[in-house]
Parts: C-alpha cells; sequence; structure tokens
C-alpha cells in the first residue's frame, strides 16, 4: 500500500492530457516545506517589463530578448511534463527491485542497475521509495536515453563520507548526463554529508593544501530539464549545479549547509542557457546562486537567500580567461545575514563581458554590500596586480531594492580604470544603513539615477 501512495501523483501526472510544465505558469505542485519562499505577493507587482522608466531604450532589446525567449522556449518545456499519456505504458523501475537495501548499506550498484533498465525503456520512471536511506558512492546516470525519464526520490539519497571513493574523480557525487526530456523530483533528500570535506578544506585549515571536494548534484549537457521540490542539504562543495544544459527549470528546492561551511554554493549556473530558477530556499556557506561564464537567458525569481554569500554573477575572468554573461534577470528576492547582496565579480586582466542584467524587487535584511559591483576581486592570499585588461560590465538595471544595510557602504561600483562599468541605471533604491548614514563607493563607472534613489553616487 505504501508504494501505491508514493506513486499516486506520478500516475495522476502521467494521466493528464494538459501539460502543467511553462515557464509562464506557477509550478503545479509546490512544496509544502517551502511556503516562506514566497517572499512578495506576486500580484503586488506588475510585469518589470510595463513599468520600467526606459527613456533612453537600452534596456528594450534585453526585455524582447527575453520575452521572445519566453514564447519559444514554451514548445520545448511542455514535452517535459507530458512523459506519458493513458495509451502509453510507463515502465516504473524501484531501485529496491534490483537489490537495493536503503539500510545505510552501499546502494550504488542497484542504483546502476535500475538506471540501466530505465533509460533503455520508453518511457520510465525510477523510483526511490520513502523512508529509507540509500547511501551512494560518487554515479554517474548518463544518456541518451530512449524516451523521457522521471526520478521520484521520496527517500533520501545519502553520500558516502569515505573521501578514498572520490579517488577518480573528487569533483563530483550524483551526475545527470546527456539527457534529454528528464523530471528529478518526489519531495526527498539528498544528503552530501560534506562534514568531513569541510574539515579537511584549507579555508578551515590554513595548514591544508587547497584541494577540489564534490558537487552533490550535477546535470551536465542536459536538455529540457525539470528538478523539483527536493530538500538538497550538507554538500561537499557546491549543492547543484547546471553545466552547459539547455532549456532548465528548478522549483521548490530547499537548499542548505551550515553558514561556515567552505565553498557550499546552492546553485551553480555555468556555460548554461534559458534556465528558470523560481521559489528556492538556499542558506549555505556561499553564493545562495552563482552564475558563471557561458550563461544567458538565466531568470531567478522568488528566492530566499542567508545565511550565505548573497547573489552572484561570477566570479569572472579568473586567470586571464574570456568570460561572458549576458540577459539575467533576478526578480523578488529576500536577502538576510548575507555577506553580500546582489554582486557582480571579476577578476583583474580577464577579458568579455557581463551585459544586459537586472536586479529588481529584492528586500535587504542587515546585509553586508547590498549592491555590488567589484571588477577588482581577488579571491587570493597575495593581493592581485593591477592589470589593464577586465571583464567589461555594461547595461545593468538596479530596481526596487530596499531595505537594511550592515555596512556603511550600501551601494559600491568598485571599477576598471581601463574599462569602467557603464549603462549603471539605478531606480528606486532604499537602502539604510545599520550602522548610521548609508554611504556610497563609486570609482570609474557611468551611471543614471531614475525615481528615488537612496544613497546615491556622487
Amino acid at each position: 500500500m505504501g508504494i501505491q501512495k508514493q506513486l499516486l501523483p506520478l500516475f495522476m501526472l502521467l494521466l493528464s492530457s494538459n501539460s502543467s510544465y511553462s515557464i509562464l505558469q506557477e509550478d503545479p505542485s509546490p512544496s509544502t516545506y517551502l511556503n516562506e519562499a514566497s517572499v512578495y505577493n506576486t500580484h503586488a507587482y506588475p510585469t518589470y517589463f510595463s513599468t520600467i522608466n526606459d527613456g533612453d531604450k537600452k534596456f528594450e532589446p534585453i526585455f524582447r530578448n527575453l520575452i521572445n525567449y519566453e514564447k519559444t522556449e514554451i514548445s520545448a518545456l511542455e514535452q517535459l511534463d507530458q512523459v506519458g499519456s493513458s495509451a502509453t505504458s510507463v515502465k516504473v523501475v524501484n531501485v529496491d527491485d534490483y537489490g537495493a537495501k536503503g539500510d545505510g548499506r552501499d546502494d550504488t550498484e542497484a542504483f546502476k542497475k535500475a538506471w540501466k533498465v530505465a533509460c533503455s525503456s520508453s518511457p520510465a520512471v525510477v523510483v526511490v521509495p520513502q523512508n529509507k536511506n540509500y547511501l551512494l558512492k560518487p554515479i554517474t546516470f548518463s544518456g541518451p536515453c530512449k524516451s523521457d525519464l522521471t526520478m521520484m526520490v521520496y527517500g533520501t539519497i545519502e553520500a558516502s563520507d569515505d573521501r578514498a571513493d572520490y579517488e577518480s574523480d573528487r569533483q563530483h557525487w550524483l551526475v545527470f548526463e546527456n539527457i534529454q526530456n528528464l523530471i528529478v523530483e518526489g519531495g526527498g533528500i539528498i544528503n552530501g554529508n560534506g562534514n568531513i570535506w569541510w574539515q579537511n578544506s584549507c579555508k578551515v585549515n590554513k595548514k591544508l593544501p587547497c584541494k577540489s571536494a564534490p558537487t552533490a548534484l550535477t546535470f551536465l549537457e542536459c536538455k529540457n530539464l525539470l528538478v523539483r521540490n527536493l530538500k538538497i542539504k550538507d554538500s561537499q562543495q557546491i549543492h547543484v549545479e547546471f553545466e552547459n544544459c539547455v532549456t532548465v527549470q528548478a522549483f521548490n528546492l530547499m537548499i542548505t549547509a551550515p553558514e561556515n561551511s567552505p565553498n557550499t554554493d546552492g546553485i551553480h549556473v555555468t556555460g548554461t542557457q534559458n534556465i528558470l530558477i523560481k521559489s528556492c530556499v538556499i542558506k549555505t556557506g556561499d553564493d545562495c546562486i552563482s552564475i558563471v561564464s557561458g550563461s544567458s537567458k538565466v531568470q531567478a525569481s522568488d528566492i530566499t537567500c542567508g545565511p550565505g554569500h548573497g547573489i552572484s554573477i561570477g566570479s569572472l575572468g579568473a586567470g586571464n580567461e574570456e568570460a561572458h554573461v549576458s540577459d539575467v534577470i533576478v526578480d523578488r528576492a529576500r536577502l538576510s545575514g548575507t555577506t553580500n547582496g546582489v554582486r557582480i565579480k571579476t577578476w583583474p586582466g580577464g577579458s568579455g563581458s557581463a551585459n544586459n542584467i537586472i536586479f529588481q524587487n529584492i528586500a535587504m535584511y542587515n546585509v553586508t554590500n547590498p549592491i555590488i559591483i567589484d571588477q577588482n576581486y581577488c579571491d587570493e592570499d597575495e593581493p592581485c596586480k593591477e592589470l589593464k585588461s577586465a571583464v567589461q560590465v555594461k547595461q545593468v538595471m538596479y530596481k526596487n531594492i530596499k531595505g537594511t544595510s550592515a555596512s556603511e557602504v550600501a551601494v559600491k561600483f568598485d571599477c576598471s580604470k581601463s574599462f569602467p562599468c557603464f549603462g549603471i541605471s539605478l531606480q528606486d533604491i532604499n537602502l539604510v544603513s545599520v550602522r548610521g548614514r548609508a554611504t556610497t563607493s563609486c570609482e570609474n563607472v557611468k551611471w543614471t539615477q531614475i525615481g528615488s534613489v537612496s544613497p546615491t553616487c556622487p
């Protein structure tokens, strides 16, 4: 009877004739543990595209580009929830039927067997039953698969904490690779078991050499991907990474790790196009969301962030590399107690650009550096050399950002002398410092003001 209860919502999905998977719709089955994620009443704010004062039309191409994306990508996205119909035979693959015990012993081989069967079926659902704890060593779920595929995680998947198990690949634990039309959901838990990795980090123990640690959940070169209704906790390093993916939705994710856990980014986006991150609660020891080179058409909305390092674009241009990020919207977010708010960070000596970026409808509570562009970012023990080359930061809009700053400087633009920031717009900003009068620091930046802006650059 237990497994029937678990499969009931799945078969309701399969029998539905109308797709609920649209980038313009709310997620049809929000997780109950994410009620706090709805920071704003979405009806309280008109769409940004209709309200912005864009007199010189410099942001118009951004809006048109993103609106066209929404229209053209709907048909591809709708296919994802249409895994089956009443006339479709669905192969249900329960990992327990392939030897998984879910009692804390190694279940890696059973998951490999179950995946092989599911990937070769048309279509298929992999079921990870509830009330069990499945211990896994590093594993890659590879495609291409024969047809659409869903993994329903009802129970807990826990990482091996034996670092010797990661000798062949220290950068990954769970990997989904080269799969089209994949759904991963179920309301279960993915536990990175990261404490042993944090203890051996050079950021915790300065005497240790700096080494990589695994990302808990990686989606690599996937297309038409939906990840929703999961709790991901205590990752060894990054929690969730979307790498070189196309057309992604990440909904209703609860991502948590201790505030002092090193490099535990919540969601990391790299080389990925057309991604919507929505209704997520992220409380970790590093960036809540980080967006790095090769990413475009990225939207994050209804995000609760903190503790952590805020929402970041970058870092970009490390090692004198060329980097590009474009067409990003962060809309409706609440940041609390973070070491940065909305940040763009680039290394000296890089090249490329970060452009067409919008941060809007954001509430800050006791946030250090609420608004910051740092073109002189340097995460090294020794100061970085001043170099002439830089990643160009341009066409960035900050709109309706309000709250309290933990630092006296609430707005900081530390831009390059050789490649100044330009096209920076501030509209309806009200940030108050808990230390007294809020101030700004604005170096090598060309900016404009719309409406009331406090504090403001001189």
